[in-house]
């Protein structure tokens, strides 16, 4: 699911910063304004480092799984992305899980898993379903996965229709999650906080 990204130029993204400033009228040489096109340049280095990276190499990355084939979820991740469409940011929590099937991933790794996709242009659909099938078919192989996101966009709160506090809520389900409707119910009620 990595393609293959060139290097990024980061010169390229300063003329173009600098012919923004211009184009809405500022004058790029100002004191406030000067070192702008350098800073965001290497902000976008920083913030788009997930297209430099594969997501199949993290998740070579796992244990025995000691015969444990029942739910692992991890709660409450919080990440940062970028909207596609306005390179505004997008930001809230994910919530992962997933039966393990052979293999189980340490904690750490199931969130690095969604920063890493998360750091790239993004929409928040196609984010919640790259999670679900890098721990299905992507490289963990597990018997199922569940994802579901939730997000505050900054294109429907600062611009457009304004809407502060708005949420964008995603999910997505594979394997025995999409099959299996007490699977799922579990993994729901357990990200909601109703286990029974």
């Amino acid at each position: 699911m990595a393609t293959e990204v060139k290097q990024m130029d980061k010169a390229v993204i300063e003329r173009a910063v600098q012919q923004i400033i211009e184009a809405i009228g500022e004058d790029p040489k100002r004191e406030g304004l000067i070192g702008t096109p350098r800073r965001i340049a290497d902000m976008y280095e920083e913030i788009f480092a997930g297209l430099k990276e594969d997501p199949r190499e993290l998740l070579e990355v796992g244990f025995d799984d000691e015969d444990h084939h029942e739910l692992v979820i991890v709660k409450d991740i919080p990440f940062y992305s970028m909207c596609e469409h306005h390179f505004l940011p997008f930001h809230g929590v994910a919530h992962v899980g997933y039966i393990p099937q052979g293999r189980i991933l340490g904690v750490s790794k199931v969130a690095r898993l969604v920063e890493m996709l998360a750091r790239r242009p993004q929409v928040q659909e196609r984010l919640t379903s790259q999670v679900a099938d890098f721990l299905c078919q992507g490289g963990l192989g597990a018997a199922g996965s569940a994802v579901v996101i939730e997000a505050e966009h900054l294109c429907t709160t600062m611009r457009g229709v304004k809407k502060p506090g708005s949420k964008v809520v995603t999910s997505a389900t594979r394997g025995i999650f999409r099959e299996d409707a007490r699977t799922r119910a579990e993994f729901f009620s357990i990200i909601e906080g109703k286990r029974s």
